[in-house]
């Protein structure tokens, strides 16, 4: 019966993909899935004042499992450490990301570990790859000639972005290294500059308006 339920929500629902609209993915695992409070809102202000957008100033909150994230056609995911999924709920955002969706995640330090392996759920056949500087997330509105910028330090390795493909269609962005969503918090929460959250926002903006438009 719940596969039937999660099959006909797949079905009625993915209309709404063509909305405007963002929200914050919460998972199973014991990580912050709740990390960063204001960087969504940020971002959303920042998108609707430079970049014509209207979506709703306050983000609502799903579940990975739950039908309802056919409602947003951007759902965005952070966190520290570990992170799971159950075998319906890899099976419920695999149904999303191949209708239409798009699954931005922001490593926001140690989940990169938790999320290659239960990635593997959602698309056993099918393996993040590093996107090029050229790629048109890095150049639609604002232009990033290096690809992903460098937010915070963490390890101090370099940032990367990874993709997950369905029919030549980038469905799911992984952000490593980079940190986006700490450049889009206020301003006291890391004290950084002016010209880092800009950047930060800068490039949450393009990345919004590549999975609104592809």
């Amino acid at each position: 019966m719940k596969k039937i339920v999660v099959f006909c929500a797949f079905y009625f629902s993915i209309f709404s993909l063509s909305a405007q609209e963002i929200a914050l993915l919460k998972y199973k695992g014991g990580g912050d899935w709740y990390a960063n409070p204001t960087s969504l809102p940020n971002l959303i202000k920042f998108c609707n004042t430079n970049i014509n957008t209207k979506i709703n100033p306050k983000p609502q909150t799903v579940e990975v499992g739950s039908p309802d994230i056919f409602e947003f056609p951007f759902l965005h995911m952070t966190g520290h450490g570990n992170m799971f999924f159950t075998d319906d709920e890899a099976e419920n955002l695999r149904n999303y990301l191949i209708s239409g969706g798009f699954l931005h995640i922001d490593d926001n330090y140690g989940m990169q570990p938790y999320l290659v392996k239960e990635l593997k759920k959602v698309f056993p056949d099918k393996e993040l790859v590093e996107l090029p500087a050229n790629h048109p997330i890095f150049n639609n509105i604002y232009k990033f000639p290096d690809g992903l910028p460098k937010i915070h330090e963490h390890d101090a390795k370099r940032a990367q972005a990874f993709g997950i493909f369905y029919e030549d269609r980038l469905v799911l962005l992984f952000t490593y290294e980079c940190d986006l969503g700490d450049g889009w918090e206020n301003e006291e929460v890391h004290n950084d500059p002016f010209e880092v959250r800009e950047k930060a926002l800068k490039m949450g903006a393009n990345i919004v308006k590549y999975a609104f438009e592809n």
